[in-house]
């Protein structure tokens, strides 16, 4: 059998992105919808001589919903774990509990078959290394500062927070992140977002945005009023179903792949270099204190972003 876009895409994934050894044992978790993907990862694991396991599960309603008591426990037993799903796994305690264990896992949260070829034959040394290098930057500042031509103009204290590279190369015991990646993010503090972002590109739960963008105002860390069309109701509604806590301003991200590009799967859409994305929501995983079920993503075109002053990002184009 000839090698397929997706077993080349599979093959990236297992071998560069998660370094995974010969000896290494590997579960994929998937659901009736990811399947395809599921079944090729579970396949070209095999091929690479890696003792394997598919579990296919029922999807999930919501991003961040737990898996299966005995997916969680089964996730714990393995070397290297891949998650495609429809829903996201990143923000489950079957995730954390399972990379503090030492286990290295990748999560695809709502894949596609396009996503996933476009997003994973890509460099990930070049993406890496972008993705640390903005790492670093944002360690040493202290204030953000969001605009756009859309009308964004937000800022928020990062100070002190750390500041996660999603580069895509999972090597290391206990590391996990998205697949297909490259963005470095962190959490502001709580309670210091002001301002206002309105997202032009895709919100997570809503897709690509076409017509009027959603504008999101900000007073103390917190989402006040959520204005747009059919879209913004949409969203206020997924967050008042949570309570008040959905309304935190729970991430900063910049985008650091070339390949990715706007699609409506906020996968993607948040990897996009040239993009800068604010969630609401949890933030536990990142080093915040919110833990609700909830976590939406919603990404800016062309921003310019100031840290401590200073333009690091101009109309979407990184100065670093």
């Amino acid at each position: 059998m000839a090698q397929t876009k997706l077993d080349k895409a599979c093959v990236i994934a297992i071998k560069d992105c998660m370094g995974a050894k010969k000896k290494e044992k590997v579960l994929v978790v998937t659901d009736e919808n990811k399947k395809e993907i599921g079944y090729a990862l579970y396949l070209n694991a095999l091929k690479l001589g890696h003792d394997s396991l598919f579990v296919e599960m029922k999807s999930g309603k919501i991003n961040g919903e737990e898996p299966p008591k005995q997916v969680a426990e089964l996730m714990k037993k393995f070397d290297v774990v891949f998650c495609p799903t429809t829903k996201s796994l990143t923000h489950t305690d079957a995730r954390r509990e399972a990379s503090a264990l030492g286990v290295r896992i990748a999560t695809f949260p709502g894949i596609t078959k396009d996503v996933m070829i476009r997003g994973l034959n890509a460099d990930y040394k070049a993406i890496a290394a972008l993705t640390l290098k903005l790492k670093k930057i944002m360690e040493k500042t202290k204030i953000a500062r969001v605009t756009a031509p859309n009308g964004t103009d937000i800022t928020m204290d990062i100070g002190g927070r750390n500041v996660i590279p999603s580069k895509g190369l999972f090597h290391k015991k206990g590391e996990s992140g998205n697949l297909p990646t490259g963005e470095a993010f962190t959490a502001p503090v709580e309670g210091t977002t002001n301002g206002v972002f309105v997202v032009d590109g895709s919100m997570a739960g809503i897709g690509v945005i076409s017509g009027k963008p959603i504008k999101i105002e900000v007073k103390d860390g917190y989402a006040v009023k959520i204005t747009g069309d059919a879209k913004a109701a949409k969203l206020k509604k997924m967050l008042q179903k949570v309570g008040k806590d959905a309304f935190a301003i729970a991430e900063l991200g910049i985008g650091t792949n070339d390949k990715a590009k706007l699609s409506g799967l906020l996968l993607e859409d948040e990897k996009v270099k040239g993009t800068v994305h604010i969630a609401l929501g949890n933030n536990i995983s990142m080093g915040g204190s919110v833990n609700v079920p909830i976590h939406l993503d919603g990404v800016i075109k062309k921003p310019s972003v100031y840290f401590d002053g200073k333009e690091i990002m101009k109309n979407g184009k990184l100065l670093v």
